[in-house]
């Protein structure tokens, strides 16, 4: 009887030592010029596992944080845990799930375009379903909440801008005089002179983030004293009918415009339109679902 308590009490003191064991081996690695997916991985989970070490003491996270550092750092490409993972209540746990389902549709494209933010999207989901399981602080929710979908925002306009420029470059070929070789003149939506802000969208949904917000607040106040009017275009993916696409896209639209509304800008100088599926920023076949598709574009009319 003697021995089972002995054992009993031993078990914590057993995990204490693996938890240290991963972390101790994480803290000492120093990557100060991340360039690769794997390193940015590790680099971010470090700060997870150390704010959890050091701060929370909170050894189970920084178990799971070190453990999926190590395994960036040898080469694994990691994936936020499964929904199923965390025990949350239902309506966090739609939301999470529709965040894991978005990241994981553009996966396999953001590791090559733009793996920095795609590391930071990954570490963030995680850090931000494991605070809500928790449910300590909500500072800390909202700061993980914040920082993913800030990285996802920043993967969805590289992949657009992307998208534009392979559309709208053209190459023209002009004869230089005493010079047979070609000039390359290459033409942008930036010469346009065209000023927006793209705003996105989870899955079939048309409210605002509070990134989004935050997003639209800077932009209104960066352009304030240019502007005149607003018109706002409200875009969808493939996925569902036409028609219910087209709805969708005015109500994304109309959610951008009561931003814009509460800022103190009047309804005759905001126009809005719906483009429905029509106009996407990435070409997918009909459908399909595609996060940089789901947006809405503020423009400036001067």
């Amino acid at each position: 009887m003697m021995k089972a308590s002995k054992l009993i009490l031993l078990i914590p003191l057993f995990f204490l030592m693996a938890c240290s064991a991963a972390y101790d081996q994480v803290k000492e690695m120093d990557i100060k010029n991340p360039n690769t997916f794997q390193q940015h991985l590790l680099n971010n989970y470090k700060i997870n596992a150390s704010f959890e070490a050091e701060k929370m003491h909170d050894w189970n996270s920084a178990k799971l944080y070190s453990e999926k550092a190590l395994r960036a750092f040898s080469g694994e490409n990691i994936y936020p845990e499964e929904i199923i993972y965390w025990k949350l209540p239902t309506e966090v746990a739609k939301d999470i799930s529709s965040s894991y389902n978005n990241l994981l549709s553009i996966y396999d494209e953001a590791i090559i375009k733009n793996p920095k933010s795609l590391a930071k999207a990954i570490s963030s989901l995680d850090c931000w379903a494991e605070q809500e399981e928790e449910k300590w602080q909500t500072w800390d929710i909202d700061k993980c909440k914040n920082d993913f979908h800030t990285a996802m925002h920043d993967i969805y306009n590289f992949m657009t801008e992307e998208d534009e420029k392979k559309e709208v470059t053209k190459v023209i070929e002009q004869e230089v005089e005493d010079d047979d070789t070609p000039q390359v003149v290459i033409v942008t939506e930036n010469e346009k002179k065209e000023v927006m802000q793209i705003i996105y969208f989870d899955f079939d949904n048309s409210k605002l983030s509070e990134v989004s917000k935050n997003t639209l607040f800077n932009f209104l106040d960066k352009n304030k004293k240019k502007v005149s009017r607003y018109i706002i275009f409200g875009h969808t993916d493939t996925k569902g009918s036409s028609k219910y696409n087209m709805n969708l896209s005015i109500k994304r639209a109309e959610s951008v415009k009561e931003v814009l509304l509460d800022q103190g800008i009047t309804h005759d100088d905001i126009s809005i339109l719906g483009k429905g599926e029509n106009e996407l920023a990435i070409d997918t076949p009909d459908n399909t679902k595609h996060p940089a598709n789901r947006r809405a574009e503020v423009k400036i009319l001067n």
